[in-house]
Order: structure tokens, then C-alpha cells, then sequence
């Protein structure tokens, strides 16, 4: 059985910093591109940044300079290093698994972990 798990969520004031991590359990987690995501209620989910299989990250401009993806393949976890929190980060944060072979796609949520950035 699959399972992603997202940790690190809570209350921060602007400014501050969280780590988010997201522990991967049933998959071979090394062959997986691990991506985060949040969704700010009445927004659409939003891609926030991607860590490939291959080494290679990437970033949504809007969160640029401020956070940094990570992965530890012995651990099985991904980290998202948010920085310079601003109250427009509040949000509810998923971390994903996906991966393509062909035609084979495997896709995997965890469940969230909410961030409020507040004063």
C-alpha cells in the first residue's frame, strides 16, 4: 500500500520558516519525481515544485528564491524549505509522487498539511 505523509505544517509568523517533509512509504521512492503543491481555499491547486528522478528541480515563480525542494532516497522523504513566509502562503500543502514508464503512469497524494502564515 501506498502512503505519502505530510509533516511540518502549522502557525508561522510572517517572515518565519517551516520545513515540510513528506515520508513515502510502498513505492521505489528513487524512481519517483516528487513534486509539492498547495491549495488556498477558494484557489485552485498550485504547483509549487518539482524534484526529479533525474536530479533536476524546479520552481513556480511565486515561490522562487523563498523555498527549496529536497529528497533523501535512503529516507524515502521529500522536504520543502519555505523561507520568508508571507501571508499568501497560507495554504493547505501536498506533497506528490509520479512517475511515467510508457504508458504505465503512477500517481500518489498525501493528504495535506495545513500552513498559516499569521501575526
Amino acid at each position: 500500500q501506498v502512503q505519502l505523509v505530510e509533516s511540518g505544517g502549522g502557525l508561522v509568523q510572517p517572515g518565519g520558516s517551516l520545513r515540510l517533509s513528506c515520508a513515502a512509504s510502498g513505492i521505489t521512492f528513487s524512481n519517483y519525481a516528487m513534486s509539492w503543491y498547495r491549495q488556498a481555499p477558494g484557489k485552485e491547486r498550485e504547483l509549487l515544485a518539482v524534484f526529479t528522478a533525474y536530479g533536476s528541480t524546479n520552481y513556480a515563480d511565486s515561490v522562487k528564491s523563498r523555498f527549496t525542494i529536497s529528497r533523501d532516497n535512503v529516507k524515502n522523504t521529500a522536504y520543502l524549505q519555505m523561507n520568508k513566509l508571507k501571508p499568501e502562503d497560507t495554504a493547505v500543502y501536498y506533497c506528490r509522487a509520479a512517475r511515467a514508464i510508457g504508458a504505465l503512469r503512477n500517481d500518489y497524494w498525501g493528504q495535506g498539511t495545513q500552513v498559516t502564515v499569521s501575526s
